[in-house]
């Protein structure tokens, strides 16, 4: 690293921050709906966004800064272990096709704005619903934190904030400012802010990969020497490679398998999911996202070149920025930076969003205030999505970066647990919530603690996410091994329940309302359509 402030790159960074900082305050006035005090307008987007809204939406949502710092910087460290983001994101895209159309429907239908509203209407309890949503919460909050980490590594390579030596203030005003400019328009324009960066967002990304992709090789020597040089570095460690080990082949599919099922079970890819405004426009997209999984194959490649290029860093999250640094003249390596910061303030915008629609509809109105009106709810909501950030900011600037990383894993392994309520929800009414609710406790309680008990070189606890598989003595990840103990408890005492003729709760859906789409008698398109069809 330089030690020194890159004053053009941070120029051109700076330039692109306020850019999207005046696009965040005026996405307000964007397709601005007659009512604006109702969750389904500030936290849905008046459920109006088209396929290409949708798209950079669910795109910006999904491919967060973390993931194009992180990913890369795996496959640096471990090898070609590093690679199971590519084909969980490939296995991810016909699994949501089979229930998401039907989650909008019936969400649409019945004006659930997240999974515990749904899950409460289909089950008929507020235990699971509540169980749900604090799973949901949980699980976010470490997930804000490392896009602010995502933004914090850029500003390090930079230079920006002084030395490990520097006043924590001083040091850490550069990430204060950029969480303040992040709340403030997150408050004032829902999210329509995320919607309408998400277009700079991805169209940086794009252009930063095709050149770097490109340029960068050609630097190096081409594929043969970068591949040679990250074989090398994998034979002189002993450790990774460019297959995966024969002992990690096991940890490697279970942790794909698991991470596709847990990616849509976010309250934030629900969030993107609902705003859309025709059950067409998620079949649509989950034809065409999959250009992001190649997207992302040739960006985990980055950690192949970091190795080429000598990188050497003590924090293997700084490999790629510091890539940037050295190899792109100073002008684009502030394009590049700008692409990950950027990347950084929509999922973080919309994962707030998410997780404060949760405490609104699932603990506040259910259990606290039954009779908010929809412009209270909207309030509380706007107030908790500023919470939830300060929570993520306080997690960033107190804990070990290891641990945030770490603590995002536990996020996995917890919202994998909701699976069954909601995918099994979604095709069937067979499970108890009872049994529902046990299964779940089973599979969090069971994750928690294994996770607990994961070491690693820089902590006791909480130092990965996979663990010998129980009687089948492989290493696996520990959220599909937990996820299974789920399903089972469900199963049994599903059939134990019903055997004893426990009471099953309040169906208030119908067959019919998991097909409709807008239009429908019952399903209103909630924007005018002269507005709406600007979306396309």
């Amino acid at each position: 690293m330089n030690g020194g402030v890159n004053g053009v790159a941070l120029t051109v960074f700076i330039l692109f921050f306020l850019a999207v900082t005046v696009m965040g305050f005026l996405a307000a006035r964007w397709r601005k709906a007659e009512n604006e005090h109702s969750l389904d307008e500030w936290g849905l987007g008046g459920r109006s966004f088209g396929t290409w809204i949708t798209w950079f939406l669910l795109g910006g949502d999904l491919y967060t800064a973390y993931t194009f710092v992180a990913v890369p910087a795996a496959i640096y460290a471990a090898g070609a272990a590093g690679f199971f983001a590519v084909p969980y994101t490939i296995l991810v895209y016909p699994l949501i096709f089979t229930f998401l159309p039907r989650l909008w429907s019936v969400s649409h239908k019945h004006g659930y704005v997240t999974t515990s509203d749904f899950v409460r209407g289909r089950f008929g309890s507020k235990g699971l619903s509540l169980a749900v949503a604090v799973t949901g919460i949980l699980a976010t909050m470490p997930y804000i934190a490392l896009q602010l980490v995502g933004i914090q590594a850029v500003l390090d390579v930079m230079g920006v904030g002084g030395g490990e030596n520097t006043n924590w203030f001083v040091k850490d005003l550069p990430l204060l400012i950029a969480f303040g400019v992040l709340a403030a328009y997150t408050y004032s324009s829902g999210l329509r802010a995320p919607a309408l960066i998400a277009f700079v967002k991805d169209t940086l990304i794009y252009i930063v990969i095709a050149v770097a992709i490109i340029y960068i090789p050609i630097k190096l020597g081409g594929f043969d020497d970068v591949f040679g040089a990250a074989s090398e570095k994998y034979t002189a460690a002993k450790a990774g490679g460019l297959v995966p080990l024969e002992a990690g082949q096991w940890t490697y599919a279970t942790l794909a398998l698991g991470s596709a099922l847990a990616l849509f079970m976010y309250p934030h890819s629900i969030t993107a999911t609902l705003s859309s405004r025709s059950r067409e426009v998620i079949r649509r997209n989950t034809t065409i996202l999959p250009l992001y999984s190649l997207t992302l194959g040739l960006l985990a490649l980055l950690g192949f070149m970091a190795i080429a290029a000598g990188v050497k860093v003590t924090n293997p999250q700084l490999a790629i920025p510091q890539l940037f640094e050295d190899m792109f003249p100073d002008w684009f390596a502030g394009v590049a930076f700008a692409a990950i910061g950027i990347g950084a303030l929509v999922p973080a915008a919309i994962m707030s969003i998410a997780a404060a629609n949760l405490f609104t509809r699932n603990i506040y109105k259910d259990f606290i205030k039954p009779d908010a009106t929809p412009a209270q709810e909207t309030k509380v909501s706007k107030l908790v999505s500023l919470l939830v950030k300060v929570g993520a900011l306080v997690f960033v600037l107190t804990m070990d970066k290891t641990v945030a990383i770490n603590f995002q894993l536990l996020g996995g392994i917890w919202i994998l647990q909701t699976f069954p309520a909601l995918v099994g929800g979604l095709f069937t009414r067979w499970f108890h919530r009872w049994a529902l609710l046990a299964g779940w406790a089973v599979g969090m309680v069971y994750g928690t603690v294994a996770a607990y008990g994961v070491a690693s070189p820089t902590q006791k606890h909480f130092g990965g996410s996979a663990k010998e598989i129980p009687g089948i003595g492989e290493i696996g990840y520990i959220g599909l091994t937990a996820f299974v103990l789920n399903v089972l408890v469900t199963v049994v005492l599903t059939f134990a329940l019903k055997a004893a003729k426990a009471p099953d709760g309040v169906d208030e859906t119908s067959p019919e309302d998991y097909t409709a789409d807008a239009g429908d008698p019952g399903v209103e398109v909630e924007l005018p359509p002269a507005t709406a069809g600007t979306s396309h």
